[in-house]
């Protein structure tokens, strides 16, 4: 501000200048139109939505339906500011079930471009009182005010023309027409994605660019699956799974990619909550911890999902576009989220278990020899000598030498259940053949009962080959066993570590010199606040004094690296996110730096029943399709991807 200008009395804005800075704040593009015209037709309970596009939507955007309608004289109430007929009262505010409640958009809208509005009304929407139902549309232009009838079917469309005519600079803002139509129907893919009950239709310079028609199908599951599918493409059904699960008062279901079909970008991440389309921190944080176990790097994971909630508990009304919200409780819709996704993922796709009678339960009385390299259950001791036995003690297997096979115990270890049968109801764990692998009758049934197949060989002492039903299967074995040592290592870390339900802790290392550094006034509060948090997790962090801390003790494992760092970002993460998920997350970091040093490294050598035990034991571990580090740890090579090599058949 220029501290020589005059003072300028306080006036109050002129209504247009009011709904010119409104909106600015609704109306951001062409797809902004788009967004809260389709967010109306929807509450108007439409079943087929079109949208016309011209110049990517500058020239004009028509959004047509065959909702309820508007009766004629409600129509030049519609274009006034604050008027709409979803909410009455501060309690309807405070639980908005409808997509649009504020009644601003086509104020907004009509004060920065030329909108009309053409609608008939059903013969249910009752007219007001001493008048009969209109037996014709009406056709209003908002800039002169004009009534007058028209032809048209129950519905309503809006016309917005010239966008941005009235604000020429707002206009300079504004993309390629190519840009800006991608954006439109970005706009509409959203809104489809949440309703298949609905058809959607994206023309643009009179071409049909999409379309999504009503998905007809016996459940809402079967047509949710559908429009998956239509709007998504059949890939992301193939590569993803399905999610459903109720935890308190929030519902959550949908679809989520496999870690296979994660991205470089979060551009396939689509959130709803009551079928509002959002971008949430909450529930974004929570499908990013769910997939910190299964991806790798910075790969984005893919998902649509649905979140259900009492809308009392949540605030739609923190945002000018309606596109964030806040809930009530968010730790509660977190938790959710979480343990929805977490669930899913964990089931491994190396294969479902199979039902066996207790009589092919491999043990040291029934069989006490087993098929080759088979050993029982290891005594204590000799759980202890073995590296994924303790999650403190790790003996590296290098020593041994390339090419020196697992031992017995190695092999048992290998054989047993990692914490017990698999935690899917109704199902146990698949064990080998009491009367040995691969004796002859016994191929087919292998073929047919363990989806990982019959291992056939080792290559280069890297990958294990196997056989199953559909081809050839190729491990990773490492990065397989890497996975099986690590989940091993949650279940007992919390066993031995966590008796009786308490929190388990890191082992902390005290710093000889305390490392003191400056800190903000929220970081030395969330220091205060968190003190037990920071413990858990093996950390010393106190405040020196109003603006710095000093850093006495980190996690034994860390001790060497920057502590400072470390704090810093463990206080911006204790800031932002739940305490209890960023405790269970850096345990589960340190333990798979653990496993990864415990699993069994390349050019170890195998033999055939060492490679089986691995292959059995990955189809009963949660996860096991990746290893710690989100690389997958096996491939299926199909009969007709291999015949395709040969030219077979053609």
């Amino acid at each position: 501000m220029n501290p020589a200008a005059p003072r300028r009395p306080i006036r109050e804005l002129p209504d247009e200048l009011i709904s010119q800075i409104a909106a600015g704040e609704v109306v951001e593009r062409p797809a902004s139109v788009v967004r809260e015209l389709v967010d109306n037709a929807l509450d108007a309970g439409a079943r087929h939505i079109t949208v016309r596009l011209q110049a990517g939507g500058v020239r004009l955007i028509a959004v047509e339906d065959d909702g309820f309608g508007i009766p004629r004289e409600e129509l030049p109430i519609a274009l006034k500011r604050h008027a709409t007929s979803k909410i009455r009262n501060l309690s309807d505010l405070e639980s908005v079930d409808s997509m649009g409640f504020r009644g601003e958009a086509l104020a907004a809208i009509s004060s920065i471009a030329e909108v009309s509005l053409l609608s008939r009304p059903s013969a249910s929407t009752s007219p007001a009182a001493g008048q009969t139902p209109d037996t014709h549309a009406w056709l209003l232009h908002a800039r002169t005010g004009e009534l007058e009838p028209a032809a048209r079917t129950t519905g309503t469309t809006v016309e917005v023309r010239e966008l941005f005519y009235a604000t020429p600079a707002r206009r300079k803002f504004l993309k390629a027409d190519s840009t800006e139509l991608a954006h439109c129907v970005e706009a509409v893919r959203r809104h489809a994605l949440a309703r298949p009950d609905v058809g959607f239709a994206v023309w643009h310079d009179g071409k049909l660019v999409e379309q999504w028609r009503e998905c007809l199908q016996d459940s809402a599951e079967a047509a949710l699956a559908q429009r998956l599918g239509d709007v998504l493409g059949a890939d992301f059904l193939a590569e993803s799974l399905p999610v459903e699960a109720q935890r308190g008062g929030v519902r959550v279901w949908g679809r989520i990619g496999l870690p296979d079909a994660a991205r470089a970008r979060a551009d396939r991440q689509f959130a709803y909550v009551n079928g509002r389309y959002v971008r949430d921190k909450v529930v974004t944080h929570a499908a990013r911890t769910a997939y910190a176990d299964v991806l790798h790097g910075q790969r984005q994971p893919v998902f649509a999902l649905f979140i259900e909630i009492d809308p009392a508990r949540v605030d739609v009304n923190v945002h000018p576009t309606k596109i964030e919200v806040r809930f009530r409780d968010a730790r509660e819709v977190h938790q959710a989220v979480l343990h929805a996704l977490a669930d899913a993922l964990a089931q491994p796709r190396a294969g479902v278990a199979q039902e066996v009678t207790p009589s092919a339960i491999p043990s040291a009385t029934t069989n006490p020899s087993g098929p080759p390299g088979y050993a029982p259950a290891p005594s204590a001791t000799e759980a202890q000598s073995a590296p994924w036995q303790s999650p403190f003690r790790f003996a590296s297997p290098e020593p041994q030498g390339y090419g020196t096979p697992l031992t017995a115990s190695d092999v048992a270890a290998l054989w047993q259940p990692a914490g017990g049968p698999p935690s899917q109801p109704g199902t146990r764990a698949v064990y080998p053949n009491p009367q040995g692998h691969f004796t002859e009758g016994s191929t087919e049934a292998t073929h047919e009962t363990w989806p990982l197949g019959r291992a056939l060989a080792q290559l280069h002492g890297v990958y294990i080959l196997a056989e199953n039903a559909h081809g050839l299967v190729l491990v990773d074995m490492h990065a397989a066993h890497e996975r099986i040592v690590y989940e091993r290592l949650k279940q007992q870390f919390l066993a031995q570590q966590a008796p009786e339900g308490a929190t388990a802790r890191l082992p902390s290392q005290p710093l000889l010199v305390p490392a003191s550094f400056a800190a903000t006034p929220a970081e030395v509060a969330t220091a205060q606040e968190h003190a037990d948090t920071l413990a858990l997790l093996g950390m010393d962090v106190s405040p020196l004094g109003p603006h710095s801390l000093a850093v006495r003790a980190v996690p034994a494992v860390l001790a060497q690296g920057d502590v400072v760092e470390l704090a810093r970002s463990v206080l911006a993460e204790l800031l932002q996110h739940d305490a209890a998920t960023l405790v269970a997350r850096a345990q589960n970091e340190l333990l798979a730096t653990m496993a990864c040093h415990g699993a069994v490294r390349a050019n170890r050598r195998l033999t055939l029943p060492e490679m089986d035990a691995l292959l059995r034991q990955m189809e009963t571990t949660e996860r096991s399709d990746q290893c710690n580090h989100g690389r997958p740890t096996w491939r299926q090579v199909s009969m007709k991807e291999l015949d395709g090599l040969f030219l077979r058949g053609r």
